[in-house]
């Protein structure tokens, strides 16, 4: 183990350092993710179905259980270089104030425009659409972090940018929309009368503050209505989750660097995205007996699709339009309460993430908004990053194992993904202090209604 004083508080790397393709964690998977499902047919999708829907060369990435590596364009990443390498923060304050022996690090990602790890995949995103020659893309958007991202990304390429932001977001995160509208972006509020699914779930359930199952609908609908425009997706689906790998791998190299050896790696869960993308490397590892290492996904007690969800096929939709996956799900009906870490309220987890957690390869624990929120101020004051709520959900679970590690006296060695700035969250942060922020655990009988919405098929 390094000594602490040849730690600095921020690992930096080098362009040279940087990773240089993506690396997919499907191939070196005992137990693989089933198959994305036809709802009309239930056989697996094939190609050629889903290219109506995503980008040709996304969906070769999609269905590639095999390939190990892969590489990441060069134009790709050009632009990673406005931005990345992103620092590994050895959070010394925060060990002083809990004070406790263990090490806790944390891969910030919020230090680019769009405030989130999510333009990793939106510039590969955008790119692969540029290059097969689109006019435009659609997407849904939760707290707003993976439409900025893209709009961004759209501009750079010259796309055109339709987002459908989930209304309670819309509301509470004003700033966010319009940081979308400046990068040239449409934003419409969802469920939305623009569309015929979002009439139908408006009409259904008159004043919904929406989900991001809705705004998918709606986002799907949109793009496969119009010539020359194809849907993206910003978290959940593989390709997604091997764009974010640039986020595992950097961490490696740098705790690698100066001879750290983690014993736990803990993110936020909401679809999958920056969770799987930080952990990749390290799971390849302990898939191949190599290392062994705790890996804990942490998410909204409200939205507890992996500790209270059931491992079933699933639309990743409301309105029932999209693809089947076999995922944890609380029902493609369920619509969560209006919390504050809106990128965390989707109903169901990444197939990826899901097959890993049916395998026992990694925990799960669920938080109320409240505690998290004392995490997160506790976390600002003594490291000077004001976190996003989603993110904030690992360092509540990371304090909550370093206090562990006090009891114990052991000297634990913590890994944590910060996945962005909360500077456009403070209606929410505002709520926490001003003693106006409520607790929400679904009952029993309120999952069973979005369990009855699961499709009959077995797998």
């Amino acid at each position: 183990m390094t000594k602490t004083n040849e730690i600095p508080y921020k690992i930096y790397l080098s362009e040279e350092e940087m990773p240089t393709q993506y690396y997919n964690v499907r191939a070196d998977m005992i137990n693989k993710p089933a198959p994305l499902l036809n709802p009309g047919t239930g056989e697996p999708m094939k190609a050629e179905e889903l290219e109506a829907v995503f980008c040709k060369e996304l969906v070769q990435q999609e269905l590639d259980n095999d390939t190990r590596y892969i590489d990441i364009p060069e134009e790709i990443r050009e632009f990673y270089k406005m931005y990345r390498p992103s620092p590994l923060v050895r959070a010394y304050c925060l060990e002083k104030k809990l004070d406790t022996p263990a090490e806790i690090y944390y891969k910030y990602e919020g230090g680019n425009t769009s405030g989130s790890h999510k333009l990793n995949s939106a510039i590969a995103q955008a790119y692969y659409a540029k290059k097969q020659g689109l006019k435009g893309v659609t997407t849904e958007t939760g707290a707003g972090q993976w439409g900025t991202a893209l709009s961004m990304a759209c501009s750079y390429f010259d796309l055109e940018c339709d987002v459908y932001m989930v209304k309670v977001s819309y509301e509470q995160k004003p700033f966010r929309r319009d940081v979308m509208r400046t990068y040239g972006a449409t934003v419409t509020p969802s469920p939305s009368e623009t569309t015929e699914v979002g009439k139908k779930i408006l009409a259904e359930h008159p004043g919904t503050t929406g989900s991001l199952g809705c705004a998918i609908s709606e986002a799907v609908e949109s793009a496969v209505s119009r010539e020359g425009y194809r849907y993206v997706l910003g978290s959940v689906l593989n390709q997604v989750l091997l764009h974010q790998s640039v986020i595992g791998q950097e961490t490696k190299i740098a705790l690698e660097k100066y001879g750290i050896e983690p014993d736990m790696i803990i993110g936020c869960c909401g679809g999958g995205s920056n969770f799987g993308g930080l952990i990749s490397p390290f799971m390849g590892e302990k898939i191949r007996g190599e290392k062994d290492y705790r890996i804990i996904g942490v998410e909204p007690a409200s939205c507890p699709s992996l500790t209270r969800g059931k491992y079933a096929y699933d639309f990743c939709d409301t309105g029932m339009v999209c693809p089947l996956a076999k995922m944890y799900t609380l029902g493609s009906g369920f619509i969560p309460s209006p919390n504050h870490a809106g990128g965390l309220r989707y109903h169901g987890m990444s197939g990826i993430i899901s097959q890993l957690y049916d395998d026992g390869l990694i925990e799960a624990r669920s938080y109320e908004q409240t505690e998290v929120f004392k995490a997160a101020v506790e976390f600002a004051r003594v490291e000077g990053t004001l976190p996003a709520p989603e993110s904030s959900h690992a360092i509540k679970a990371a304090i909550d194992e370093a206090l562990k590690c006090k009891e114990t006296g052991e000297k634990k060695v913590i890994v944590l993904g910060l996945t962005g700035t909360g500077y456009f969250d403070m209606v929410a942060y505002q709520k926490y202090l001003d003693g106006e922020m409520d607790d929400y655990i679904p009952t029993d009988e309120e999952l069973e209604k979005g369990f009855a919405t699961l499709p009959p098929i077995e797998g």
